[in-house]
């Protein structure tokens, strides 16, 4: 099993990017190459599908596990282009500050179809660009 793990300061309140990451379709809010979410049924188990920019498969991820007050979520994917398989990650908020946060995003998985190396990387770059955005969004 493969572990990525990252996490970034970020100049907002908990809340102010609790509120980004809790709705589970609002990707594109803050990473660029996400062209469109759509969901399908809520809460726990709620599917949503991510379309790329530049086109190719869509990525489908299901919600596993929500907890608001804790700030945290994690899901899984269930169909990708993706060189990896198994793979489930956690999002978590942690206030630091009035008007600071922690953002970590983990994951595990297996990685399919390429070195353990390349697919680090593809999930390294998805965690920076959303890191990315969050800067953008909160300075």
């Amino acid at each position: 099993m493969t572990k990525v793990s990252m996490s970034t300061q970020v100049n907002a309140s908990a809340d102010k990017v609790w509120k980004l990451f809790r709705d589970f379709n609002g990707l594109p809010a803050f990473i660029a190459a996400i062209k469109k979410s759509t969901m399908e049924g809520e809460g726990i188990g709620a599917l949503r599908t991510l379309n790329l920019e530049g086109g190719g498969p869509p990525i489908v991820e299901r919600l596993e596990t929500f907890d608001d007050q804790a700030k945290t979520l994690s899901y899984s994917i269930v169909t990708s282009p993706l060189p990896l398989s198994n793979y489930v990650a956690t999002v978590e908020v942690i206030d630091t500050g009035p008007s600071k946060c922690e953002v970590r995003w983990y994951s595990t998985f297996e990685p399919s179809g390429a070195p353990e190396a390349e697919a680090v990387k593809v999930v390294e770059g998805v965690y920076s660009a959303g890191f990315e955005g969050l800067h953008k969004l909160f300075g």
